[in-house]
């Protein structure tokens, strides 16, 4: 679709054309009534001698200010356009994983390889630029202006955590991986391990196209939820799910005071809203601030799955149950490293990805995907937030639902 405007003897002239249709505004001294939305175009105005060519989102407005030769109102959505693709580019960056560099852990990364989907440091996107577009593609979030199919790849993957439980599924426990000191050489030669050679990728897995991408791997964002159209009169077992979730609660530690010297605690797990919500319960261990649960709650994973959340509570007999921490649990990384890898029953005991640990997060370590006895399982430790003290251990187990 291209738009054109040139000044002619009583105004300005605009043409449209889209798909073979055209239309030809008249000037300034014809009628202004009439309002035509049109999507996705190039603008090449020419008027007094001047051309601009950007991309905007235009609604043709006759009695716009561009029909008495103005240019403002063709600037305005011009920088609209671009502000919003910006916005969009800056509110992933804002989530809690992508506010460190994906490479070296410096804060505050301001450079991001599209392809790869993820948010990189200053020093570490010179050395993605070393490696060529065909492998990194660098912009800067502030500064370059960014595609559709640019912000489509960084939200597909989801960001660093993401990237990394498969980038770095294999990465040995004894690595050093670079840090915000690091010298370039440090840099470039564990960068270039990581995605040109991709030593610590599953080897089947090897990404051989020249676009990097996670083409192979059905992320998050790309699982479209779906509803019968009779949804409303459905069950939720009748809706669209991708697997079983099982939770083992194995136990807690130092946990909060919420009686007089002890508490009573027990486990709530929720998934889902509203019509896809679920809910779980552990049992209630009387007077125990370090209770052994050992209990397995199910849940199924519909395909637009959000974060599982934890709660422990303190029962109380004659009042409400006080709060004594909560934790999210996200299950990206499990889920995805599932479903690169394929039927676990074929494969022997390995570990094909990781949770990464950060600031923002309630990992008290870095959590392992693993293979084992052909099951897709993974420890986490958490540690208990909005209270003063609590840890929780968990095994989660993730079945897929047959095709």
């Amino acid at each position: 679709m291209t738009a054109s405007a040139a000044r002619s003897s009583d105004g300005v002239k605009m043409v449209i054309s889209f798909g073979g249709w055209k239309q030809v505004s008249p000037g300034i001294n014809a009628a202004r009534d009439q309002t035509k939305t049109v999507g996705s175009a190039r603008l090449d105005v020419q008027a007094g001698g001047f051309n601009q060519v950007e991309p905007f989102q235009l609604d043709v407005v006759k009695s716009s200010p561009l029909y008495g030769g103005k240019m403002s109102n063709v600037y305005y959505r011009t920088e609209r356009s671009a502000s919003v693709q910006k916005r969009k580019v800056k509110e992933l960056m804002l989530k809690s994983d992508n506010r460190i560099c994906a490479d070296c852990g410096a804060p505050d990364p301001k450079w991001a390889s599209a392809n790869i989907g993820v948010f990189v440091c200053l020093k570490c996107s010179d050395v993605h630029r070393s490696l060529g577009e065909d492998i990194s593609k660098v912009l800067s979030v502030t500064l370059d202006e960014w595609s559709e199919g640019d912000i489509d790849s960084m939200f597909e993957v989801g960001g660093n955590s993401y990237a990394n439980s498969i980038y770095e599924a294999f990465l040995p426990k004894d690595y050093r991986k670079p840090r915000s000191n690091s010298s370039y050489d440090d840099r470039s030669k564990f960068i270039r391990s990581k995605y040109e050679t991709q030593e610590f990728l599953k080897p089947s897995l090897r990404i051989v196209s020249s676009k990097m991408s996670f083409s192979s791997v059905e992320s998050k964002n790309s699982l479209n939820y779906r509803i019968d159209s009779n949804s409303s009169t459905k069950s939720v077992e009748s809706r669209q799910f991708i697997g079983d979730l099982k939770v083992k609660v194995v136990r807690g530690s130092n946990l909060a005071i919420r009686d007089m010297f002890s508490s009573d605690p027990y486990v709530i797990l929720t998934l889902g809203e509203q019509a896809m919500f679920q809910k779980a319960q552990t049992t209630v261990k009387q007077s125990n601030l370090n209770p052994v649960w050992n209990e397995e709650l199910k849940f199924s994973v519909p395909e637009n799955y959000v974060t599982l959340k934890l709660q422990v509570y303190d029962q109380d007999v004659f009042s409400a149950d006080d709060i004594m921490g909560e934790a999210e649990i996200d299950l990206q990384p499990l889920i995805t490293a599932a479903m690169a890898f394929g039927d676990p029953e074929l494969l022997g005991n390995m570990q094909i990805g990781k949770w990464l640990q950060t600031n923002d997060n309630a990992l008290i370590d870095d959590s392992t995907i693993n293979i084992i006895d052909g099951k897709v399982k993974q420890e986490v430790f958490l540690k208990l937030q909005n209270v003063e003290s609590g840890e929780i251990e968990l095994e989660l187990e993730w079945t897929p639902l047959d095709e």
